[in-house]
């Protein structure tokens, strides 16, 4: 017995349905997108306030330490700089930061060759005491610049000894006195002040009718120029250019 012959019709009525997926919305895709990045934003403040507030507390450690310094030294000051990654200056070349655990804090200081890490530390006393030997250490250096700077200022001790005179010949020209350097100074002060006076007022007359006169002639010799143009046109067109605008043209208009 024949086994009964199945329609085409009826094998595709057979076949599940397949159910049709919804288009992607692009306005909720928009608004997940907004509410992540907001979880996202406040996140990062709460971490930022977070390295704030321990740099905060470092900051109230530090204090005594700097005002230990001399009072005539100024290059010290604690400043908290707010920002996408705050820090805390000791200095314009030293400032204190926080590691990537927001736990850590770390001493750098600003140098010729780069950025150095001076210290690295979750203790604040450990990084306040890494602060006291740099402070140390930038008075020293201090110290040393006035102390070389003082030693290079100092004037020469004048020997009011008579140079020596050997057959040779004297060994340094004798300085001017002192009245002697005032009177050359008084006397350039006397030119000087003489020149600032500028010219009497008969030349600053004669001058400013000298500088009319000049701006007449060269106006007088524009508009000589500019005649002499037009009149070399003029013979120019009556001489030549008329014949030839009435050979290839038609009769001139004048």
């Amino acid at each position: 017995m024949q086994g009964k012959r199945v329609r085409p019709a009826e094998a595709m009525n057979d076949k599940p349905e397949i159910q049709s997926s919804p288009p992607p919305d692009l306005a909720a895709a928009i608004r997940q997108a907004r509410v992540e990045n907001a979880e996202r934003s406040e996140a990062i403040a709460d971490l930022r306030e977070i390295e704030m507030a321990r740099l905060a507390l470092l900051e109230s450690e530090l204090k005594p330490v700097i005002s230990q310094a001399p009072p005539e030294v100024d290059m010290f000051d604690l400043a908290l700089a707010r920002g996408d990654h705050p820090r805390l200056f000791v200095d314009m070349i030293a400032f204190v930061d926080m590691g990537h655990d927001r736990r850590t804090y770390r001493f750098h200081q600003d140098t010729r060759n780069g950025r150095v890490l001076i210290a690295e530390s979750q203790s604040t006393v450990a990084i306040a005491a890494a602060v006291a030997n740099y402070l140390a250490r930038r008075l020293i250096e201090r110290e040393r610049a006035l102390a070389s700077s003082r030693g290079e200022g100092e004037p020469p001790q004048a020997d009011n000894k008579t140079p020596d005179v050997d057959a040779t010949g004297p060994r340094a020209w004798p300085l001017a006195s002192g009245s002697a350097r005032a009177a050359r100074a008084h006397a350039g002060g006397a030119i000087e002040s003489a020149a600032d006076l500028g010219p009497p007022p008969r030349r600053r007359f004669v001058q400013r009718l000298g500088d009319a006169l000049s701006l007449f002639l060269m106006m007088l010799g524009s508009i000589t120029l500019a005649l002499l143009i037009g009149l070399g046109g003029y013979l120019a067109w009556t001489v030549r250019l008329r014949d030839l605008w009435d050979q290839w043209t038609a009769a001139s208009p004048f």
